[in-house]
């Protein structure tokens, strides 16, 4: 069991990216030399916390919904490992947009981009990492959930293969696709094999996925932009959101149909907005994705940055 202190929500001071603020302490007793020591965490408000409502972005849901009576096996893993959670974070209600925009609760400031909308529907999850709140913070990405608001913002996110995280806890969105993910997060490997070109909307997933199984014995990687384009400005008419929405999925669904793990990453700013791309690994090489993003970094936002001051 966590212990836990409550903290007054100063919603100013934390761009709107929390609901709940609150202090989870790793267990009573822990070792102080654990993988996450001295790191702290934010939680979508679709994981379960012991004692409280799990709201899932929407405030009908929440008043209709008792405390929860544990918590979310990836929360309780995570404090177990040394981290301190400060609470829940926004999200888009129940889960259905990739906008980040919630009429309940407001709408998390993207600190990368203010006008624009922070994406999600993890959104608080990435605000509150892209401001400096947190060390990272936990989401879940059924179409785009995090790779969208990772994007937006400017941080890093990851998708795991579908199935290899635990949703113990987590409301459900559309079990066939719902992930449970890290934004910010690194890890530790090699070799980079990039495409056949981005291919056709109407072929593209049955393409991807004859490309990435063809060798099992090699490893793989699909070099791709993680959204079409910059993120929407704030209050964007519908149509023209919409319009967005449907080039977004055409990339954001190659994971979430192939249930590949994939990566986004931020390469810096162009025009005063951000720009990322991402890397899509085949089911199960999901530390060999982090390995490989560890190694790369660097050199990836120094060969970035170089090109923006050319153009």
């Amino acid at each position: 069991m966590a212990e836990t202190e409550v903290m007054k929500n100063t919603s100013d001071e934390d761009f709107g990216a929390f609901v709940d603020k609150f202090l989870l302490l790793p267990p009573s007793g822990s070792p102080h030399q654990l993988p996450l020591s001295g790191l702290t965490f934010a939680v979508k408000d679709i994981f379960d916390v012991e004692g409280y409502v799990t709201g899932f972005g929407n405030l009908d849901w929440a008043r209709t919904h008792s405390a929860a009576a544990s918590t979310a096996s990836v929360v309780s893993d995570i404090l177990s490992s040394g981290a301190s959670s400060v609470g829940k974070t926004v999200m888009d209600e129940m889960a259905y947009s990739i906008n980040g925009e919630n009429w309940h609760y407001g709408t998390p400031t993207n600190p990368c981009a203010p006008d624009r909308v922070p994406g999600g529907s993890s959104s608080g999850s990435a605000v509150a990492v892209a401001a400096g709140l947190v060390d990272f913070s936990l989401g879940t990405d059924t179409g785009g959930s995090v790779r969208a608001p990772g994007a937006f913002c400017g941080i890093l996110g990851f998708r795991p293969s579908h199935g290899t995280v635990s949703t113990d806890g987590v409301i459900p969105m559309a079990q066939s696709f719902d992930t449970v993910v890290k934004t910010e997060l690194r890890a530790a490997l090699s070799s980079l094999i990039q495409t056949d070109e981005i291919l056709s909307n109407n072929s593209v997933n049955s393409t991807i996925l004859q490309i990435m199984s063809t060798n099992p014995q090699d490893c793989g990687i699909l070099v791709l932009p993680t959204v079409p384009g910059p993120p929407p400005k704030l209050q964007t008419e519908p149509v023209k959101l919409e319009n967005y929405r449907a080039k977004a999925f055409s990339l954001l669904a190659i994971a979430g149909m192939s249930g590949f793990c994939q990566v986004t990453i931020p390469l810096g700013m162009l025009d005063d907005l951000p720009v990322a791309v991402s890397l899509l690994a085949r089911h199960g090489d999901d530390l060999f994705l982090l390995n490989l993003v560890q190694t790369l970094y660097d050199s990836l936002k120094e060969q970035a940055s170089s090109m923006t001051k050319l153009t």
